[in-house]
């Protein structure tokens, strides 16, 4: 953590369907946070660091991709080890993003039992730590944001439908969008403070929006008839799993308290369905290509009963032929 302002998420331009993805699993972080994909530049990690401002403690934590499972998770104090003689937990990056959010940058690019150790204590909120001698557990509760580049590589599906909620990023905002992005980043360069300070009031109600939203999203009930409907629409995407219909359900309770409404309702569901099916729906089995059409058959002179085919159909034909090329002698090498 610096002392150093965050572009404030009140003032990005564009990129509505993250920004809903980023405050809904700041409401409810049990959706299990939130897989940014698209191509470079494309203001990844800046719309992540905005959502720190969001949470009650505004904490902020980058795992390096080049982090240890002891940096992840933590380990044994060595300077406790061996100026006390006693075995003591050194606290790593989970422990440090409770209460706040985890960013993970490339996440496709981290070793794959880095991400699911990541997976598991966001899904539970709690880390245990069993090894060197140390039996330790604490909370963990935090937003998790991924980021990653299709173009570098792929995530394993089975971490992929890990993440809750997943936004893909185009890479071509319109030309007048584009100037204004430029605008406010120059502004924002040039003097910070001053630009977070225009945006104040803005980023002020969108945090009291959140605040709101949470406290009234345990009176709201995940109740049969909207999970009736989450059920058969998982069943026509041809999802794996239940995790989709947890999600979905809970997405969905989280928009109806980000719109101030008492009950889920259709809206709600609509409004998350992508969000929560991009990274799952696969096409059902059975459903083969159609495969492409063939030419029709050539007819042919030889008869049925000579079992050729089509050899020798055709007589062969005298082709015409140049005059003889004459290859010159060259004179050898004295």
């Amino acid at each position: 953590m610096t002392d150093t302002p965050h572009f404030p998420l009140s003032a990005v331009v564009g990129a509505d369907s993250l920004k809903l993805a980023l405050c809904l699993t700041a409401i409810d972080p049990k959706i299990g946070g939130v897989l940014i994909e698209g191509p470079r530049g494309m203001a990844k990690s800046t719309l992540a660091r905005g959502l720190a401002d969001l949470l009650a403690s505004g904490q902020f934590v980058t795992l390096p991709l080049g982090a240890t499972e002891e940096r992840l998770v933590g380990t044994l104090d060595l300077d406790a080890v061996l100026g006390q003689g006693k075995a003591q937990f050194s606290p790593g990056v989970l422990a440090r993003a409770d209460g706040g959010v985890l960013y993970v940058d490339e996440v496709n690019l981290l070793a794959d039992h880095l991400v699911d150790v990541l997976l598991d204590v966001a899904a539970s909120g709690t880390n245990v730590v069993e090894r060197d001698g140390i039996s330790h557990r604490h909370a963990a509760r935090f937003v998790l944001i991924g980021t990653m580049n299709p173009e570098e590589g792929e995530l394993r599906p089975q971490l992929l439908d890990r993440f809750g909620l997943n936004v893909m990023l185009s890479g071509q905002p319109q030309p007048e969008e584009r100037s204004e992005i430029i605008r406010r980043r120059l502004a924002f360069d040039a003097d910070p403070q001053k630009f977070c300070a225009q945006w104040d009031e803005a980023q002020t109600t969108l945090r009291e929006r959140c605040q709101q939203a949470r406290e009234r999203l345990s009176s709201i009930a995940l109740d049969d008839q909207s999970l009736a409907v989450v059920t058969e629409r998982c069943f026509a995407a041809a999802v794996d799993g239940m995790r989709a219909d947890l999600v979905w359900l809970r997405a969905a309770r989280a928009h109806a308290a980000w719109r101030g409404a008492t009950a889920i309702s259709l809206e709600d569901i609509d409004a998350v369905a992508e969000f929560a099916l991009r990274h799952r729906r696969r096409e059902p089995k059975g459903q083969a290509s159609t495969p492409p059409p063939q030419s029709p058959p050539q007819a042919s002179n030889a008869s049925p009963q000579s079992g050729q085919g089509q050899w020798g159909e055709l007589p062969a034909q005298v082709q015409p032929m140049g005059a003889r090329r004459e290859v010159p002698s060259w004179p050898k090498k004295p």
